[in-house]
């Protein structure tokens, strides 16, 4: 059994809606950096698979989490992804990912894999939607959790109890 798929089923939820309300007014780039650096760390422990840098060179993305209110802008230049600092100062995204934040988390979990979402709308793409399947695609195609950070992670949960209720 996998750690990812030890982990109990993520129901739907939403989160409250003064967080829509308030965040579109805080700083969005704290969101982009640290996606920014998740994909910048998956590439390099190659997660993410050789083709990615080709598929994304040059282009912007957009990923809205709409119950949040929050939203993370990024780009792909120089074989690295980069945050966009300021959401007024660029042109708009090439692709726009856009859902709430259970979605995210059934797909980062693998719980349900990216066609489901997409088929039920919890999961959409606006903008040069080739762009968006081919990423959809990608996202799919990934061995999640990769062998050697599943085994880690098992490793950290703690060992069953002995003891009985």
């Amino acid at each position: 059994m996998t750690f990812i798929s030890a982990l109990p089923d993520i129901p739907e939820f939403h989160l409250p809606g003064v967080l829509r309300r308030v965040n579109p007014y805080l700083p969005q780039w704290p969101h982009a950096l640290s996606l920014c650096l998740a994909l910048n760390s998956a590439l390099r422990l190659k997660i993410l698979p050789e083709d990615t840098l080709s598929l994304c060179a040059e282009r912007t993305f957009r990923v809205v989490v709409e119950d949040g209110g929050t939203e993370a802008r990024f780009t792909c230049r120089n074989g690295r992804f980069r945050p966009i600092w300021r959401r007024d100062a660029e042109a708009p995204a090439d692709v726009t990912f856009r859902g709430e934040l259970y979605a995210y988390l059934r797909l980062l979990t693998r719980q349900d894999d990216p066609d489901t979402l997409f088929f039920k709308r919890q999961l959409c793409i606006e903008g040069d939607t080739e762009l968006g399947l081919s990423i959809k695609n990608l996202l799919d195609a990934i061995d999640w959790p990769p062998p050697f950070l599943d085994r880690l992670l098992s490793r950290l949960r703690p060992a069953p109890s002995s003891e009985t209720p």
